[in-house]
């Protein structure tokens, strides 16, 4: 896969042709046109209507884009940094199948800092972010609970070794511009525009971004997140929202999720991805507007859950199918596919979770 910078505008060339056109406008003032050279009326154009989205792609790409819920590297999957190149596990093989990974990395890349007044710290060396190259992954979301949780200053680290490593994070910056601005990637001449938001309340109000101050985008301040994904559809071809949000164990979104989905899928969101709840959540359509609520923990330090990537196939802006590549999280904390009898029990188990969603199982047309 292919990853461009969108080209800086371009100064207007020195006016070279100038000399050239008042010369011939001078001859034509000297000599009246024959009735034979009067040129045409030019057809008035209709008053410009307001620019909603940015001019199509040449062609509607077909792209596979995969997801996965939280990551870290804390406790037992610690160790799998080792060796970055395998850190991630077998699962690797799907992310880096796709045109486009993403996931939410749930830690702070720091080895300094002060713990916050909380209850769980998670963080990991900069070698997380090699862990992840290495897996095929090609941005990730720092939108959550977990990125302050060795304060601003473990948060500097994170965004500083996210630039020496050449990794694209998002939902997070040095002040609150930075955490709203989205991400955006070009992918096979698709540009791409990637934003994320926190609704968990543990900190929200000490750890959002400010004017001068580092932190994260929170979805609490709707006005805010509902105005980055507008100026997102005017700079993107295909508008991605990855949120952290839900009730922790509860496979139903809340009712915070749904209202901030709808909200998002007004302003132009194509697909809105979750994760925070630590289990799957149900997926489907809301209108036209792809949402899977609940992607589950990755790669995690405790316990075992059912888990898997996500794979959604998108034509232009739209989401045409979704498919969940089914793991459970193994002993070592990485996920492991699932396959056989086993796989079709778990994907029944993941389409039923779509009845307390409210979503479709097919888009509405556009």
């Amino acid at each position: 896969m292919t990853r461009r910078r969108r080209e800086p505008g371009r100064r207007p060339a020195p006016l070279r042709w100038a000399p050239a056109l008042a010369m011939l406008l001078l001859a034509a003032c000297s000599t009246p046109p024959s009735p034979a050279h009067v040129p045409a009326p030019v057809a008035t154009s209709a008053p410009a209507s307001p620019i909603s989205a940015p001019p199509p792609s040449p062609a509607a790409a077909d792209l596979t884009l995969a997801f996965a819920g939280d990551v870290h590297f804390t406790g037992r999957t610690a160790g799998l940094l080792k060796d970055p190149a395998t850190a991630i596990g077998p699962m690797t093989q799907v992310l880096a199948g796709a045109d486009l990974a993403v996931v939410n990395l749930e830690s702070a890349v720091t080895t300094r800092g002060t713990p916050e007044p909380k209850e769980y710290h998670f963080r990991a060396p900069s070698t997380a972010y090699d862990a992840l190259k290495a897996a095929g992954i090609d941005a990730v979301t720092i939108a959550n609970n977990h990125a302050l949780d060795y304060g601003r200053v473990g948060f500097a680290d994170t965004l500083d070794a996210a630039s020496a490593t050449g990794m694209p994070v998002f939902g997070g910056g040095r002040n609150i511009d930075e955490a709203y601005k989205p991400l955006l990637l070009t992918v096979r001449g698709v540009h791409i525009a990637l934003l994320a938001f926190s609704q968990i309340h543990t900190l929200a109000d000490e750890w959002k971004a400010g004017p001068s101050t580092s932190g994260i985008a929170m979805a609490w301040d709707v006005q805010r997140a509902v105005a980055a994904v507008r100026t997102a559809r005017t700079e993107a071809d295909l508008v991605i929202v990855f949120n952290h949000w839900g009730t922790e164990t509860v496979t139903c979104p809340n009712n915070d999720q749904k209202s901030f989905a709808k909200s998002l899928a007004d302003a132009g969101a194509d697909l809105i991805i979750g994760a925070h709840a630590h289990v799957l959540q149900g997926d489907g359509w809301l209108g036209r507007t792809y949402v899977a609520y609940g992607l589950g923990n990755f790669v995690w330090y405790v316990g075992q859950a059912e888990t898997g990537v996500l794979r959604v196939q998108v034509h232009g802006r739209d989401a045409v199918s979704a498919e969940l590549s089914p793991a459970l999280v193994a002993s070592n904390g990485q996920p492991k596919p699932v396959t056989g009898s086993a796989a079709g029990t778990q994907l029944k188990r993941f389409a039923d979770l779509r009845r307390c969603t409210g979503l479709a199982a097919t888009p509405s047309p556009t």
